[in-house]
């Protein structure tokens, strides 16, 4: 990194000293920043906010009082509320960075404050947060989703790398679909994983995941290392009787995830067709066993 790049070291404030805010304010800690006040509604946040990054919390107009970079790590409904709200309360945000982690909005979101002068960042860390000590840890290495101005995007990209994460340029307008991608992997992976060790345990396995991890994790490399082709299983084979059985048995079972059941299965066959692994014919008979008595 260019080090007419590298920011100065800034004064940090985070608002909502949640899992993400207090392990962001450790890492521009960590290197070299000073986090000097933090803002948290709830006990775990206050609590996060004395633990990870030392400090009592206090109120969020006060946290942009003392801050050259105001983190707003909230939850995305809060966020426009919250950004307003810091504008009515007249804290002057002439000249400081003022920057997001959510992953659906991009800048629009801080309109109001950069009508007020700030400068504006989206810096989205693409990684789950679960309020443990690992978290942290967790950081290096992991991308960030980054939208900025053109003239601050150095800026962002170098908070980024200075907490040992890697930049990814986001467009705008892009990152609705940015962050649907992201969690339609990450969200509902865990969803599925819990419905079928849930099924598992039904029938009397005792350690689902001891049963999952070792397949999970083969078919995790597989699709990293080669897309749509490293699909296994009875879509891809065409194997439609035993596709049909999965459907009958899951609405005795489990009805409420025969529907998610169908509709991935569907997506399997398309994107499997498209790619040429699974002929039309086969394709024609999954979609047969998938159709249209399923739900009587």
């Amino acid at each position: 990194m260019d080090t007419r790049d590298r920011p100065a070291r800034l004064a940090v404030g985070v608002v909502g000293a949640g899992r993400v805010g207090s392990a962001l304010g450790a890492a521009l800690a960590r290197a070299g920043h000073r986090v000097v006040a933090a803002s948290g509604v709830s006990d775990s946040s206050r609590e996060r906010a004395a633990e990870r990054l030392g400090l009592i919390p206090t109120r969020p107009e006060d946290v942009v009082s003392k801050s050259d970079l105001i983190l707003l790590t909230v939850p995305d409904d809060v966020l426009p509320d919250l950004v307003s709200g810091l504008v009515g309360t007249g804290a002057d945000l002439r000249g400081k960075l003022v920057a997001h982690t959510s992953g659906a909005y991009g800048l629009a979101v801080l309109n109001p404050a950069i009508k007020a002068g700030a400068l504006p960042l989206a810096l989205h860390p693409v990684m789950t947060f679960t309020g443990k000590d690992d978290d942290l840890r967790r950081l290096v290495g992991i991308s960030y989703g980054v939208t900025a101005p053109d003239p601050l995007r150095p800026v962002a990209e170098a908070l980024v790398i200075e907490m040992e994460g890697e930049p990814v340029w986001i467009e705008d307008e892009d990152r609705a679909l940015y962050h649907a991608a992201l969690a339609g992997a990450a969200n509902h992976m865990v969803t599925l994983v819990a419905e079928s060790s849930e099924l598992l345990e039904r029938i009397g396995v005792e350690q689902p995941g001891r049963m999952l991890g070792p397949l999970l994790g083969a078919a995790l490399e597989n699709v990293l290392r080669l897309g749509i082709a490293g699909l296994t299983g009875p879509v891809v084979r065409g194997d439609a009787g035993t596709v049909r059985k999965h459907v009958d048995a899951l609405i005795l079972a489990a009805p409420e995830a025969a529907d998610a059941y169908v509709a991935l299965a569907r997506l399997t066959a398309d994107r499997a067709l498209a790619a040429g692994l699974l002929k039309p014919e086969a394709a024609e008979r999954l979609l047969d066993a998938l159709g249209g008595n399923i739900w009587t």
